[in-house]
C-alpha cells in the first residue's frame, strides 16, 4: 500500500507479533508500535454457494501480505486515477480475505472497530484498491481497530441459480454473504486484536454504502454490527435487483456457455473470463426484456435480502442503529462541459458560464443559479454545472424514511470543500475518503497546506467519535444535530465546517422535479417528517 516512511521499523519475529483466532494463531507485524495483520481468510467458498468457516489448523500462519481480490470483468486505468489513485492487486475467486490495523494485540482492550466495505458498483473494488484505504493511519489517530476485506462480486457475487438447484439458493447473494461470514469472523475473533465485538461500527462508500443499506435488511447480519456510516452510497429512486430478473440473467449465461440446465454444475467449472463473457452478453439479453439495464446487486429473494429499506422500511431488529449518511458536492458530476472549456472555473467569462448553464438546463437555467446562489453564497455559479444530485437527493431519501421509522439519529453531512485541482475542483466522488481516513496529506491532487491537515482532523475525529459513542461530536468541531423530521440538518464540511439547515432544499427540488435524465425519481422535500417515492 502507499509508503507513510521509508525509514520506518517494520518487526515480524518467528513468535511476534502471534495472535490467536478461533481458527488457529496469526503472526502479523509490528510497525512503530502498531500492530498489522494482512490477508486473513475469513472463509472459503465453492463459486455459487454460501461461505463456510476455514478449517482450523496447527502452528503459525503468516499474516503479513494482502490476500487476493475478487475478480473484475476488466481492471483498466481508470480515468480519475490522478485524483483517485489506485492499488490493484492480484485477483482469484479465493478472495475472501480480511485485514486489521489496531493498537493493541490485548484481549482486553475493548477498542471500538470500524470495517470498511469497498464500492466500485458491486463489480470491481477490493478493500485496498484505493491509498485512501488504508487503515494504519486512522487506527493509530483514532486508536481504533481497523478491519477491511475483500468478497466476491459481479457474476460470482450476484446470480442466482437457484431454479436449478437447493444448493444454488442462495448464490444472488452470495457476496452478501461473504460480508455476513466476514462479521461473524469480527464478532468471534477480533478481541485477540484488541477489539470489542459489542462495538462494531460498518462503513462504505459508493457501492460500499450500497452494501452497508443492504445489511440492514439481510436478518443473517442482525447483531453483527452496532452502527452504520454511508457515503455517497445511495441514490435517487434507487431499486433492487429482483429474484426474476437475476434468474433470467443465470438461464441465459447458462445458454450463452451451451451448458443444459441439466448440467448446471458445469458452471461451477468454467474459467472466469469465459463465465464473465458469457454473463456480459447476459446482462444485455436481460436488458431486452425487460427494458432497463442490469445492474449486479443483492438480489432481492424475501429471505436472505428483503429489499432495501427506504423502499421496505427500518426493521424493529435494526432500528436502534444510528447512522451517519452524505455525500460530496459533485460526485461523479464533476467532469460536464469541462472537455469544452478546459480552463479553470475561476477563468471562465460570464458568457461562458451562461452558455454552458443554458445548454444544461434549457430555459430553467436560471433559476438553477439563484437556487444555486442561496445554497453556496459567494461561490463561483459555474459550480452549478456541477451538483451531484442524484446522491443527493438519496441522502435525502434514506434520512426522510428513517425519521418516518422512528429509528435511531441519522447524521448528515456534505463535504463542500474545492480542490486545487485545476484552480479549483467541486469535490468528486470518492475525495470524503482520505478525510475520513486520515489520510488527506497524501492525496496530491486535493491536498491543500494547513486546510486538509485540519478538515481530516474534524471528518477523522466524528467518524471515530461516532464509532466510540454513536454521536460524532467532539471537542474540534461545531455540534453536528442529527435529523428531527422539521428541516433537513446538514454538516457542511468545508474551510469553515458548520451545520445548515435546508439550505439547499430550494435547489434540490428543482433537480427532483425537473431534471429526470437517468434514473431518477422525485423526491418530496417539505417540512415535517418527509417521505420518500
Amino acid at each position: 500500500m502507499y509508503p507513510r516512511k521509508l525509514t520506518r521499523q517494520v518487526i515480524s519475529d518467528p513468535d511476534y507479533p502471534v495472535v490467536e483466532t478461533k481458527a488457529g494463531k496469526l503472526r502479523g507485524l509490528v510497525v512503530e508500535g502498531a500492530f498489522i495483520f494482512r490477508g486473513i481468510k475469513y472463509a472459503k467458498a465453492k463459486r455459487f454457494h454460501l461461505p463456510e468457516p476455514v478449517e482450523p489448523w496447527e502452528g503459525v500462519k503468516e499474516a503479513i501480505i494482502y490476500g487476493p481480490v475478487s475478480p473484475e470483468f476488466s481492471t483498466g486505468i481508470a480515468n480519475d486515477e490522478y485524483n483517485v489513485p489506485h492499488f490493484h492487486y492480484p485477483q482469484d475467486e479465493d478472495c475472501q480475505y480480511i485485514n486489521v490495523w489496531t493498537q493493541s494485540i490485548d484481549r482486553n482492550a475493548k477498542k471500538p472497530v470500524m470495517v470498511w466495505i469497498h464500492g466500485g458498483q458491486w463489480v470491481t473494488g477490493s478493500g485496498i484498491e484505493l491509498y485512501a484505504y488504508d487503515g494504519e493511519e486512522i487506527s493509530a489517530w483514532g486508536d481504533v481497530v481497523f478491519v477491511s476485506l475483500n468478497h466476491r462480486l459481479n457474476v460470482i457475487g450476484y446470480t442466482d441459480f437457484g431454479k436449478y438447484g437447493d444448493e444454488y439458493k442462495y448464490s444472488g447473494n452470495a457476496g452478501l454473504a461473504d460480508l455476513v461470514m466476514a462479521l461473524e469472523w469480527v464478532r468471534d475473533n477480533i478481541e485477540a486484536f484488541g477489539g470489542d465485538p459489542n462495538n462494531v461500527t460498518i462503513m462504505g462508500q459508493s457501492g460500499g454504502g450500497g452494501k452497508v443499506r443492504a445489511l440492514f435488511n439481510t436478518p443473517a447480519a442482525d447483531g453483527l454490527y452496532h452502527k452504520a456510516i454511508i457515503q455517497s452510497g445511495a441514490h435517487a429512486g434507487d431499486g433492487d435487483g429482483t429474484l426474476e430478473e437475476s434468474q433470467y440473467l443465470a438461464e441465459r449465461i447458462l445458454a450463452h456457455l451451451n451448458i443444459a440446465p441439466e448440467n448446471v454444475k458445469t458452471v461451477e467449472k468454467v474459467p472466469y473470463y469465459k463465465l464473465a463473457r458469457a454473463a456480459t452478453e447476459a446482462q444485455k439479453d436481460v436488458a431486452e426484456k425487460f427494458g432497463h439495464s442490469f445492474m449486479w446487486g443483492a438480489v432481492k429473494d424475501d429471505e436472505y435480502f428483503l429489499g432495501q429499506p427506504v423502499l421496505y422500511g427500518w426493521r424493529p431488529e435494526v432500528k436502534n442503529i444510528p447512522l451517519i449518511i452524505g455525500t460530496c458536492l459533485g460526485e461523479f458530476d464533476n467532469n460536464y462541459a469541462r472537455t469544452l472549456i478546459p480552463k479553470a472555473l475561476d477563468d471562465w467569462t460570464e458568457e461562458e458560464k451562461a452558455e454552458q448553464l443554458k445548454a444544461k438546463y434549457g430555459d430553467k437555467a436560471d433559476a438553477v443559479v439563484e437556487a444555486f446562489k442561496k445554497a453556496y453564497p459567494g461561490r463561483n455559479t459555474a459550480g452549478a454545472l456541477f451538483i451531484g444530485d442524484w446522491y443527493r437527493l438519496g441522502a435525502y431519501e434514506v434520512v426522510a424514511r428513517r425519521v418516518k421509522d422512528g429509528c435511531a439519529p441519522t447524521y448528515n453531512y456534505l463535504l463542500t470543500l474545492m480542490a486545487p485541482l485545476n484552480k479549483g475542483t467541486v469535490p468528486w466522488h470518492n475525495m470524503e475518503e482520505a478525510y475520513v481516513f486520515h489520510n488527506a496529506q497524501y492525496l496530491e491532487a486535493s491536498y491543500i497546506p494547513g486546510v486538509s491537515e485540519e478538515l481530516q482532523d474534524i471528518m477523522t475525529g466524528a467518524w471515530v467519535a461516532f464509532a466510540k459513542t454513536g454521536d460524532p461530536n467532539h471537542a474540534g468541531m461545531p455540534i453536528w444535530h442529527p435529523e428531527d423530521g422539521s428541516a433537513m440538518a446538514t454538516m457542511i464540511f468545508d474551510r469553515d465546517t458548520h451545520m445548515v439547515y435546508d439550505h439547499d432544499k430550494e435547489l434540490m427540488s428543482f433537480f427532483s422535479g425537473v431534471r429526470a435524465t437517468g434514473p431518477r425519481a422525485a423526491v418530496k422535500l417539505g417540512g415535517g417528517p418527509r417521505q420518500s417515492l
